[in-house]
């Protein structure tokens, strides 16, 4: 099988991480993979230059430079003769139907990542994509979700059921796994002593992650627990930090709250957590800090939005979404009862282990991608 992944960028997220993972482990099973970026650079790219997976960049030159960029799009996938293209993400996907009438034989295959987006929070291009998205579902040849929470929504707006099939994303277990000593390093590096809780968020700027929801439940936290610290590890744009920053000054965090940034060693970042949290308000499918941190043995507290609450499976790590008390409920369970938070960190990277490692996402991607060539 030869397969072309199409993507904007290779940044840190998770469905870049997750294209990242699927391509290297389709080449591990003898299948010739490449990736295409709209965008060069990307901390990621690196990974695949390792593993000897060809990146083409089609160096677009900003949001709006749309003919020469199509046509080096076109002059690669005829240079490359892919059997199939996996796309991900709204503009991606729609590039492939753009493109199918040009390019008879190429299966057209679809990457859908979120679930029950507000598309109020957003500009008006996101909206304008997601809508065409919608319209032009129809004519993929199959569409690839990552939650059964994002197929439900996708289905509600217009996405025929029939072409839809879930595969939730794959964890690499034997990179994210225990490792006390690069947690305790990541601690020394942010100054946090042994003996403080840390609770943390991992997550992009975004207002569908819910950092104001994982804030104000700090502020309440730290008003009782005067020991915790709080992490919150990713980046986003100025305005959104610094609209969080101001929140954070006013809830009284400031000493007791670090800002992170992206970080190049996530393995060591989960390791140094006591407690992960996923705060999302909406749009989250299956989020992939959260499989990380389970695989590295870090009891989770998720919001129950997009697929979090199947993922976590204990419903006592769950809490109603955008609900900051019961945030910090959740929290304060877990930080009063040491047994049970070493029970929830053992049985989290069991059912990581069982049901989403890259081995099942692997072989059941793969198995759809043949079924459809035949």
């Amino acid at each position: 099988m030869r397969l072309l992944f199409l993507i904007r960028a290779l940044d840190y997220g998770g469905a870049e991480r997750q294209a990242v993972t699927l391509a290297k482990a389709l080449k591990a099973r003898k299948h010739t993979v490449a990736v295409a970026l709209f965008y060069p650079g990307g901390p990621l790219t690196r990974t695949l230059e390792t593993e000897q997976i060809p990146v083409f960049s089609l160096d677009k030159k900003g949001r709006w430079e749309m003919i020469g960029f199509m046509r080096r799009l076109l002059r690669l996938v005829k240079e490359y003769r892919p059997d199939l293209i996996h796309s991900y993400l709204s503009v991606a996907n729609i590039l492939t139907i753009v493109l199918k009438p040009l390019l008879p034989g190429v299966k057209m295959v679809w990457g859908v990542r979120a679930s029950d987006m507000d598309l109020s929070r957003y500009h008006w291009l996101y909206t304008f994509s997601w809508r065409a998205e919608c319209r032009l579902s129809r004519f993929a040849d199959r569409i690839i979700v990552n939650s059964r929470a994002g197929r439900k929504f996708a289905q509600t707006h217009g996405f025929p059921e029939t072409n839809m099939v879930v595969i939730p994303n794959g964890i690499d277990t034997d990179q994210f796994k225990p490792d006390k000593q690069a947690g305790k390093r990541q601690r020394r590096a942010w100054g946090i002593d042994g003996n403080e809780p840390l609770i943390g968020l991992v997550a992009r700027l975004d207002p569908m992650k819910g950092h104001s929801v994982f804030l104000t439940a700090a502020g309440r936290l730290a008003e009782e627990h005067h020991a915790a610290r709080f992490v919150c590890v990713g980046d986003g744009p100025a305005a959104c930090r610094d609209e969080l920053k101001t929140l954070a000054h006013e809830l009284g965090l400031d000493d007791r709250l670090i800002w992170a940034g992206a970080s190049s060693d996530m393995v060591a970042v989960y390791n140094a957590l006591d407690i992960a949290t996923s705060s999302s308000g909406f749009g989250e499918g299956f989020s992939n800090a959260i499989g990380e941190a389970m695989a590295c043995e870090i009891p989770s507290v998720v919001t129950d939005v997009g697929d979090s609450a199947w993922i976590v499976e204990d419903r006592r790590c769950v809490v109603p979404a955008k609900d900051p008390a019961a945030l910090c409920s959740a929290w304060r369970g877990l930080l009063s009862d040491p047994e049970r938070r070493i029970t929830v960190a053992w049985t989290a990277r069991r059912r990581i282990e069982q049901h989403f490692s890259v081995r099942q996402l692997t072989v059941r991607t793969e198995q759809l991608l043949l079924t459809l060539m035949q």
